[in-house]
């Protein structure tokens, strides 16, 4: 008894890793799940009637191994169900992904819902296609907005300099004008090398222990006589004696940035401020004003690059400063952030490590 039940384990083992090898070689996995329940049940039968043909010469043993196929065919029909079930959510990806690299970015898989481990992948596969959507919606619009910048100043730059050509210009009138053009298409150059810098991972920061109330101070010196020339009053607030880890240069360029946009924003009489906060592994900064506030679409949207709305405060420039400002930022390990003040105005608030 003990020998026959060794031969028959040992012969279904043997048959069964060599019936899985042959498994792995069909084309489809629709058809693999399938041979796969096929094989659950026909090994153990086999089993159960060389068993009963050695031991029992099969007498009435028959009827027992008639109810155990009835019962095996109901597992292969449940196995092929089954099989179905998670062959067409997998062609429901394969769709989805052709789509998607046929450059069709709305594709999405329906299939959320059922087994977990399809679920995730439908999740997952959702939100890769959401973000390169976004990523391609991104770098269309920068690529259309770049185009425009850049072929307004080029425009007039051309029509002051045919008209110095044709002696029609005063080149004291417009040297000026074309040197501020000049500096214009400069800055916005230098501005979408540096996004390029940021994107690449390509930044370098020299971080050194800085005092923030300090870099914030003189930020502020240097904003006072354009902020007298709008009446705007600049102040700044805090318990003092906060020290950052970080590249004072590109924290200078954030909140000038900032603070551009906050005194752009800012009517006559109005208030822009400048608070500093010190917590347990961070320093906070907030720049806020008394301005025309935040659309809910402005807080979520005004660090994207070249993203105007009707009360966007991305200003009047290329609508690069605040998408750098949030590189920079986060190329600190920082995170930054807007919303609408209470009493009026908006808030603008960063982060950095501290010392």
């Amino acid at each position: 008894m003990t020998e026959l039940a060794l031969l028959v384990g040992l012969g279904t083992l043997a048959c069964g890793v060599g019936a899985g090898k042959l498994l792995r070689r069909l084309p489809t996995v629709r058809l693999q799940l399938a041979a796969l329940a096929v094989l659950s049940v026909v090994l153990p039968l086999g089993a159960v009637f060389l068993s009963g043909l050695a031991m029992f010469h099969m007498g009435d043993d028959v009827k027992i191994l008639g109810v155990a196929s009835a019962a095996a065919s109901a597992a292969v029909v449940a196995g092929l169900l089954i099989a179905r079930s998670l062959a067409d959510r997998l062609d429901q990806v394969r769709d989805a992904a052709a789509a998607l690299a046929a450059g069709d970015f709305g594709g999405r898989v329906a299939g959320e819902r059922g087994p977990t481990e399809l679920a995730e992948v439908a999740t997952s596969f959702n939100r890769m296609a959401a973000s390169l959507e976004e990523l391609f919606d991104a770098r269309r619009e920068l690529v259309a907005w770049a185009s425009h910048d850049l072929r307004t100043p080029l425009a007039s730059m051309q029509a002051m300099i045919e008209a110095l050509e044709d002696g029609l210009g005063d080149p004291t009138r417009y040297l000026p004008a074309l040197r501020e053009q000049v500096r214009t298409l400069s800055d916005l150059v230098d501005d979408l090398f540096e996004l390029s810098r940021i994107d690449a991972g390509l930044l370098v920061l020299e971080l050194r222990e800085t005092d923030v109330d300090e870099l914030v101070a003189s930020c502020v010196r240097a904003f006072e006589p354009a902020a007298d020339a709008r009446e705007v009053h600049l102040a700044t607030r805090g318990p003092g004696g906060a020290t950052a880890r970080c590249a004072p240069e590109k924290v200078e360029r954030v909140l000038l940035n900032l603070l551009t946009n906050a005194l752009r924003h800012t009517p006559s009489d109005g208030t822009v401020a400048v608070a500093v906060d010190s917590a347990d592994d961070a320093v906070l900064v907030v720049v806020e004003d008394t301005g025309d506030g935040l659309t809910p679409e402005a807080a979520r949207r005004m660090f994207e690059r070249f993203w105007r709305g009707d009360r966007a405060r991305t200003g009047a420039g290329a609508g690069l400063g605040l998408a750098i400002a949030r590189g920079l930022v986060e190329a600190h390990g920082g995170s930054i952030w807007a919303e609408s003040r209470e009493g009026g105005g908006a808030r603008v608030s960063f982060t950095l490590p501290a010392a």
